[in-house]
């Protein structure tokens, strides 16, 4: 299930990036620059390897247990953001499937991997500021960007409207991420399904905390 949905993930990427070529010249830096689509590929990695390594009845390492857990928080808040406040508007992936594949489809399945499987430990609630490297990275990044070239992936990123109202934003993003993180943190310690291919490489590992 994991690989199947990576693979739908990845050509749902692949096939934006060749429809949107068809229509413009692509500049990289932009086309990858949106929190969408990166958080996607965040998770699309990490969740790769979590089932490439319980195919193989290999252990998780902690690492690779708390970027699956930052990795989900990301999904919830592409998924939650984009249903709540963007969709039907202007912007987002052009190619309708592949839209619903990043802002829908792996959102819900990130999710329900999550809370239905046991092949991770609950996260340490002191790892939970971890959650906040990816985004402030991407944030400081994007003003960069915004002040520099003049390129922003969201319009309220944008100097012109006062940094006084961007940074509002910054501080909602780190809120918002907390939050979101802090309700993937309680839903680790929910009973979940046991993998059957993971019992006897996890062992007493999966009974300890991150």
């Amino acid at each position: 299930m994991r690989l199947a949905a990576v693979a739908l993930g990845v050509v749902a990427i692949i096939a934006t990036f060749a429809d949107t070529a068809t229509r413009a010249t692509i500049n990289p830096f932009n086309f990858f620059g949106f929190f969408t689509m990166q958080s996607n590929i965040i998770w699309l990695i990490v969740i790769a390897i979590t089932g490439i390594l319980v195919l193989r009845g290999k252990k998780q390492s902690s690492l690779l247990l708390l970027a699956r857990g930052c990795a989900t928080a990301y999904m919830i808040l592409v998924g939650v953001i984009y249903n709540a406040l963007l969709a039907g508007q202007e912007g987002g992936v052009a190619l309708d499937w592949a839209n619903n594949v990043v802002h829908i489809i792996l959102p819900i399945y990130a999710v329900l991997d999550w809370i239905l499987f046991a092949d991770r430990p609950p996260l340490a609630w002191k790892h939970l500021w971890a959650s906040l490297i990816y985004p402030m990275v991407w944030v400081v990044v994007v003003l960069i960007r915004g002040a520099t070239d003049g390129w922003v992936p969201y319009p309220f990123f944008n100097p012109a409207t006062g940094y006084g109202l961007v940074f509002t934003y910054v501080l909602a993003i780190a809120v918002l991420t907390v939050v979101t993180a802090a309700i993937v943190w309680a839903l680790s310690r929910l009973k979940r399904v046991k993998l059957e291919a993971e019992s006897g490489a996890l062992g007493q590992d999966s009974r300890q905390s991150v």
